[in-house]
């Protein structure tokens, strides 16, 4: 068994530390849905979201209750969509939702990703997609660029 050894200099850590300090986000007048079925991954996003960046964060335990979300409320801003939901998936899900609300971004999230997945997510509907684990700057990062498009 050989081991390999990465060697970062201190100089590169402080200056990820500074970078990551930077990242300021106010998003306390923005609304997010996200739709994930497990507890713990919605905890995650909402936990990250909200201490992060303040954001307003509903959550939509599957697909159909997504679409009754954004059915009922205009004010969502963006998207987080788990593609493999009980019921109704997040294809499903999006199509539905592009027919209410065509300007809205939505963001699959995945970890099943396959080489075709980013293709048939966007064709769908979706904006983009980031897969999981999701790493927290990366996923601030994805959202402020739509964020910042409007």
């Amino acid at each position: 068994m050989s081991f390999v050894w990465y060697f970062i200099p201190m100089d590169a850590r402080k200056e990820n530390i500074k970078q990551e300090k930077k990242l300021k986000y106010k998003w306390d007048n923005r609304r997010i849905l996200i739709v994930e079925d497990i507890e713990v991954n919605h905890k995650l996003i909402d936990s990250i979201l909200r201490k992060k960046t303040h954001a307003n964060v509903v959550w939509a335990m599957d697909g159909q209750e997504a679409v009754d979300i954004v059915r009922k409320n205009n004010d969502i801003d963006l998207i987080l969509m788990d593609i493999r939901l009980p019921g109704k998936n997040g294809y499903e899900a999006t199509r539905e939702i592009r027919k209410i609300r065509k300007d809205i971004p939505i963001i699959a999230q995945t970890a099943y990703v396959m080489e075709d997945e980013k293709d048939k997510v966007l064709n769908v509907g979706c904006d983009d997609l980031i897969t999981k684990p999701l790493r927290k700057n990366f996923l601030l990062e994805k959202i402020a660029s739509f964020f910042n498009k409007s």
